[in-house]
């Protein structure tokens, strides 16, 4: 435990809770995060958290660590290991083998937004570097995962209109051949989730040739969505986010998870998709069931009930990044750009805010990059609790169950009359 102040001290730091806004001990898992985030503030090396070179020759940062020690890093992270046995800084190791993916990751998003826009030409698209949470969060959930094979470090995703466009998006990239490897491919179209998770994920390792060669065999993942599957999964983290359970990791509320489920396969069904297993699907009983939960859970009260004040700061016209900072409890957003050059301000400022956060419960924050303000909103409505969407189509539901049956709100009975959605 060498390393850590105090930590008697730091393994009893009260945090807030989301659901009440009161302060409360903090939990296992917090403290686990808490302590290694304050070992961050508390230990750097010479090399800094992320060892970018000289700003002005390099834009990116380069990986400085070899896949062994990457792997060691993670180890350590999961067992509460401040240091590696070779002397490196667990989280700097990190921070470096993050940050590093922002060059790949970068070349991976300017093909898929040029093949998205070519498709459709209102297509959303944005890229992101995973939060250190999540690579804790999914480490410690597959334990015999190694850090430097995980796969959605850097993460980019098209949104685009239709399942037309999206089969023509996904037939691109495997139609075409490039010098980078296609690693790997998940349909959650044809085998959605139990927790009706749906979309098309393609993995890809990167090839750097002979002048990026230290970037060679970094891993990229590619989601590709339509509108729809779009808004079910903001939902789905929004409401995680204000009632305080991990909904997108399929676990909380088994109510509120069998409505998502629900909800997911309606929308299948409006895109001739196979439905969600375990999911009713004659259309009848599932709008009723659906209707159901919403009386139990009162769903579109509650998420027409979140709410944020999103706070700029400085300009974001000509900005390539932006550093979000959700606040559930203030019910506030604040955000700032980055230009293109500042790929390095703008991951040492994504670290710094994650050490602030870490004893608000609750408070996330992420670096992403998109081509505006207002595609920032599109991209990543969870972030701004924006719901609108998808509670328009979960008030249609209830809607026509209750219109078919008056007499049977909350009680899942919708006559033979009503037809198929549209599209």
């Amino acid at each position: 435990m060498a390393g850590f102040p105090v930590a008697g001290q730091v393994s009893q730091l009260p945090v807030r809770d989301v659901a009440t806004g009161k302060r409360r001990q903090s939990r296992p898992a917090e403290r686990h995060a808490s302590k290694l985030l304050i070992c961050r503030a508390s230990e750097r090396d010479s090399l800094g958290a992320t060892g970018y070179h000289d700003p002005t020759t390099m834009k990116y940062a380069l990986p400085l660590h070899p896949p062994a020690i990457v792997n060691a890093a993670g180890k350590a992270l999961k067992n509460f290991e401040p240091r590696l046995p070779t002397g490196e800084i667990t989280l700097n190791v990190i921070d470096n083998w993050r940050a590093a993916h922002n060059h790949p990751l970068n070349v991976f998003y300017v093909t898929m937004r040029a093949r998205a826009k070519r498709i459709n030409e209102t297509a959303v698209t944005a890229q992101r570097i995973k939060r250190m949470e999540s690579i804790l969060g999914k480490l410690l959930k597959q334990r015999t995962m190694h850090l430097a094979q995980m796969q959605d470090i850097g993460g980019c995703r098209a949104v685009v209109r239709d399942i037309a466009s999206l089969e023509k998006l996904v037939h691109e990239y495997e139609s075409r051949t490039s010098v980078h490897q296609l690693a790997g491919k998940k349909d959650y179209l044809s085998d959605p989730k139990p927790d009706g998770y749906r979309s098309v994920h393609l993995v890809f390792r990167y090839n750097g040739g002979t002048k990026k060669a230290k970037y060679t065999g970094m891993r990229i993942e590619i989601q590709l969505r339509t509108s729809l599957q779009h808004i079910w999964a903001t939902a789905v983290e929004a409401a995680g986010t204000f009632t305080k359970q991990a909904l997108k990791s399929n676990q909380g509320s088994a109510e509120w998870l069998r409505f998502f489920a629900c909800m997911s396969s309606w929308f299948a069904m409006r895109e001739n998709c196979p439905p969600v297993p375990g999911v009713p699907t004659e259309l009848r009983e599932l709008a009723s069931e659906i209707e159901e939960l919403d009386t139990k859970l009162h769903v579109v009260t509650v998420l027409q009930s979140f709410n944020v004040t999103a706070r700029q700061a400085g300009a974001a016209l000509g900005m390539k990044y932006f550093l979000l900072s959700l606040d559930p409890i203030g019910r506030t957003l604040d955000f700032s750009g980055f230009k293109a050059d500042q790929s390095e301000e703008a991951n040492t400022a994504y670290t710094e805010l994650e050490q602030l956060n870490v004893h608000h419960a609750g408070s996330q924050a992420v670096l992403v990059s998109v081509d505006s303000i207002k595609a920032l909103r599109r991209a990543y409505p969870n972030y701004f609790l924006d719901t609108t969407r998808f509670v328009r189509e979960v008030a249609r539901i209830v809607r026509m169950v209750r219109e078919s049956d008056p007499a049977s709100s909350g009680r899942g009975r919708l006559s033979a009359n009503v037809k198929r959605p549209n599209i």
